[in-house]
């Protein structure tokens, strides 16, 4: 067992202060909220997925002729504008 004790509080430690160094302490904030962005958008994104997959097929056969209807990105509370 050569992972046994793989990630120990010490480690942690050591990428936030690589993280720093690399980063610097101006640009980790957002760097932080732009991946906070990222996981809002994949979930959404997920969400609409598994809405799409629930719907019956009665609705798709009934709208052959139709392409599918388009998702639109909305702008979340903390956003930039």
């Amino acid at each position: 067992m050569m992972f046994r004790n793989a990630l120990e509080p010490w480690h942690l430690v050591l990428v936030i202060i690589v993280g720093v160094v690399v980063f610097g302490s101006k640009r980790l904030p957002d760097a932080a909220r732009a991946l906070g962005k990222s996981a809002r958008i994949l979930k959404s994104e997920m969400k609409a997925m598994k809405e799409e997959e629930e719907q019956p097929t009665a609705t798709a056969q009934a709208g052959q002729g139709q392409p599918p209807a388009q998702h639109t990105l909305q702008n979340l509370p903390g956003d930039a504008k």
